[in-house]
């Protein structure tokens, strides 16, 4: 007796896997990449800071930066923790855009914590 094979079977021929409900706004890859292009700019160090985020090799941030690959898993939870534009992102493309408005209250919070410290130190 056959056993029968359950799933579904992906074709021998061709790369591509379409997943039907995808994102088709912008992929995956691009989103990545085109956030962290823009956090960074043309800074040269870009790489090693989000190798010092995430733990990922240098080979892994570049395909990271070039759109050939994306983050999963671990690496994607420790850009989140480190990057509030991969954060913004990664809220938009969960539909959670009601999210960033907390994010934004956050980063706010932030930037008057660093002036209230700026104005203490020109005090002292």
């Amino acid at each position: 007796m056959k056993s029968e094979k359950k799933g579904k079977v992906l074709p021998k021929k061709g790369k591509v896997l379409h997943l039907s409900g995808e994102n088709t706004e912008i992929p995956y890859l691009e989103d990545i990449a085109l956030t962290q292009r823009t956090e960074f700019g043309a800074h040269r160090n870009a790489i090693k800071e989000v190798m010092r985020w995430t733990g990922a090799s240098e080979r892994a941030v570049k395909y990271w930066l070039a759109g050939t690959s994306g983050p999963s898993g671990e690496h994607l939870i420790a850009l989140v923790a480190a990057s509030d534009s991969i954060l913004a992102m990664f809220l938009r493309r969960a539909g959670r855009e009601d999210l960033q408005g907390a994010l934004r209250l956050y980063q706010s919070r932030d930037r008057l914590l660093e002036l209230v410290d700026i104005l203490r130190t020109g005090i002292d």
